[in-house]
């Protein structure tokens, strides 16, 4: 099969899914939604929608691993979600180590002056980038 040119990756949470568009070409990933997800079951038709309009080749979803990299408790959850991916859209998923992206995406709202809760701001969707960009960075690097 080809390298994907067109993907989604999703940081997975049980209130909230971060979704984020990247591209092979040009190697770079954006924040595109969050998404509202009650106990982790998030509106799969919302999702539907997305897949529609993008047309991704391929989806990423981000492995909350723990920092010894462990299974944890939401990655066990994030793995599900996966697989419901691939069963209901018949996608390729592929799964990405996430470890600190939240962190990271919190430094990078701090750094562009954003202030106020995350509740209020979301980073889900900077986070969803940053692990895209991490597997595109990882999977494509010796793509012509």
């Amino acid at each position: 099969m080809a390298s994907p040119r067109l993907l989604l990756g999703f940081d997975y949470g049980t209130k909230q899914i971060g979704v984020a568009v990247g591209q092979a070409i040009t190697r770079q990933a954006r924040e595109l939604c969050v998404l509202k997800a009650q106990n982790g079951i998030p509106d799969w038709a919302q999702i539907e929608a997305l897949l529609r309009e993008w047309k991704p080749d391929a989806l990423v979803v981000g492995m909350p691993l723990n920092m010894d990299g462990s299974p944890s408790e939401m990655s066990v959850r994030a793995e599900k979600f996966a697989r419901r991916l691939n069963g209901r859209f018949n996608l390729p998923v592929h799964s990405h180590d996430e470890r600190l992206t939240t962190y990271a995406a919190k430094g990078e709202r701090l750094a562009q002056g954003q202030r106020g809760s995350y509740r209020d701001h979301p980073v889900d969707a900077l986070a969803a980038a940053l692990l895209l960009q991490g597997w595109l960075e990882a999977h494509l690097e010796d793509s012509p």
